[in-house]
């Protein structure tokens, strides 16, 4: 990992802008799920991981309370992540199907994975001055992967969010519609592909399937020659 990504990583780990979020994570990682009620929750923000010479970015909102919040890294530790890291494997962009832990040996190829909030939100649903707090990092994110092709938003509301972020930026003329696997260029040039989030919900009402899903991947590799 580059010097950069080390310490803009070591400032989002110590960070502490956001009380509500300080507070519920606190309370997340003292209640614990009875099933991980021996496991030492990782209980501070969660920072992005993967490769920084990325072509890819996998972009979500926020890391899950019982996932990321224990692991200490995004989409791991839950059922959402089960599903894409089988996706990713078989996309060939991670080298193993499963990620449980922050030394389980995971790799991605070309790719880096982050969220917007680096903070859990009650209710998954984290207020306008939290995200504001929170953008100067995805900036950061941005602004290091230099090599930055296509960002995969997962959910809509990471769509919404990552829209957000570059309307700040700059001016956006024309619309933006969240349509599973649909593209967009973005006004740096990189490509925009919204993707439906894998929870369990979206997996079983077959919203989204691992060929869906896995096909997203795919394109995204050839759009991005990874």
């Amino acid at each position: 990992m580059s010097i950069k990504f080390k310490n803009l990583n070591k400032t989002i780990i110590k960070c502490r802008k956001c009380p509500r979020l300080v507070k519920f994570i606190k309370k997340i990682t003292t209640e614990k799920r009875k099933k991980y009620i021996n496991e030492v929750y990782w209980g501070k923000p969660v920072t992005g991981f993967g490769d920084t010479s990325a072509k890819l970015l996998i972009l979500g909102l926020a890391p899950a309370a019982h996932g990321g919040t224990r692991t200490g890294r995004a989409f791991t530790g839950d059922k959402s992540s089960e599903f894409l890291f089988k996706c990713l494997y078989n996309a060939k962009i991670s080298n193993q199907s499963t990620s449980e832990n922050l030394n389980d040996g995971l790799k991605l190829k070309s790719t880096y994975i982050t969220n917007i909030l680096k903070c859990v939100p009650p209710g998954d649903k984290p207020l306008n001055k939290e995200l504001n707090n929170c953008s100067k990092y995805f900036d950061l994110e941005i602004f290091n992967l230099k090599k930055l092709k296509i960002i995969i938003t997962l959910g809509k509301v990471a769509f919404d969010n990552c829209l957000k972020f570059y309307k700040k930026k700059y001016n956006l003329d024309k619309k933006f519609h969240f349509k599973h696997g649909k593209t967009y260029i973005l006004p740096d040039n990189v490509i925009l592909m919204p993707s439906y989030h894998p929870s369990p919900r979206n997996v079983n009402t077959k919203l989204v399937s691992q060929k869906m899903m896995i096909d997203l991947f795919k394109k995204a590799k050839k759009l991005s020659t990874i």
